[in-house]
């Protein structure tokens, strides 16, 4: 909750799920979730549409990202593996989390963060590509 936030709203909100049940719910609903039920927990991050800034879904998500972000910095640093799966914007996702989670009609979930202890251990990579990147004009 450190994340930096449009006109400090903090529109996120957190679900910790730790049911074992609801874990494969997510899982069956997300196509890249197989990892959440072996989880040690997950983290649906979702934002409350009355307290983002001005009511923009456009801060909501940009919010929650960097509150996403966050989180998977701090796993890392405390040795564990953390999975970002997007949820927002496909509605059919957005659904199905909201009718597993029970989230109020203002709360839309963003994403899913698989958190547990990894299974394998991999080298550091990077993906820059200088040509993404432009000096004082394009």
């Amino acid at each position: 909750m450190a994340a930096p936030s449009a006109v400090a709203k903090d529109p996120w909100r957190f679900v910790v799920v730790r049911n074992r049940r609801k874990l494969l719910q997510i899982a069956e609903a997300l196509p890249n979730g197989q990892m959440l039920p072996g989880a040690a927990l997950g983290i649906a991050v979702c934002g409350d549409l009355e307290a983002a800034h001005d009511r923009q879904l456009s801060y909501l998500l940009q919010d929650c990202s960097a509150a996403i972000e966050n989180l998977l910095l701090c796993a890392h640093v405390l040795g564990l593996g953390a999975c970002w799966l997007g949820v927002h914007p496909r509605e059919d996702r957005v659904g199905r989390l909201k009718e597993i989670l029970g989230l109020p009609a203002s709360v839309i979930p963003v994403a899913c963060i698989a958190i547990g202890y990894p299974a394998e251990s991999k080298e550091a990579r990077t993906r820059f590509n200088s040509d993404c990147v432009h000096f004082d004009e394009w």
